[in-house]
């Protein structure tokens, strides 16, 4: 069964009370839901995982690669903007990954602008709410379908 990994970073485990205005009352559980859901009907396995810690954060990204993860949905969260080293554990492993963003890092603070992680990434989802971890996976889920197809 093919895996998909959604990865998030610090303070996302707030989701629903923190800042509202910006990220929403929807909260990281319910997004998990949600997207096990869309992958069991997809026939695909989820797995998710959130981190305040950048350093376990990477080794997910590490143990990724071992237990046959076949795509990466990542919200870096504040590391998007901080973090060689996720990019370099991104880039390491050679899984494909889009990264995810609930707000839109583009019309905020100067300094959100600038991701690290966008440059080993496939694309970038940003500014839909809880609806961007829904794009990303349908993407994901498509490839990986492609993919069945050209080897089937």
């Amino acid at each position: 069964m093919k895996r998909v990994l959604v990865l998030n970073g610090p303070n996302l485990n707030l989701l629903g009370t923190r800042e509202p205005g910006i990220y929403g009352t929807t909260t990281l559980a319910q997004i998990n839901a949600k997207l096990t859901k869309l992958a069991e009907d997809a026939g695909v396995k989820l797995d998710t995982y959130q981190s305040n810690i950048e350093g376990e954060l990477i080794n997910r990204i590490h143990a990724a690669a071992a237990d046959n993860t076949a795509f990466i949905i990542i919200n870096p969260a504040g590391y998007t903007h901080t973090s060689v080293a996720i990019r370099d554990a991104l880039s390491a492993v050679k899984i494909p990954a889009i990264e995810v963003h609930l707000s839109n890092i583009h019309t905020r603070e100067a300094f959100r602008s600038h991701s690290y992680i966008s440059g080993v990434a496939l694309g970038v989802i940003a500014g839909f709410g809880p609806q961007s971890y829904e794009l990303a996976l349908q993407y994901a889920l498509h490839r990986l379908a492609s993919q069945d197809a050209k080897s089937g």
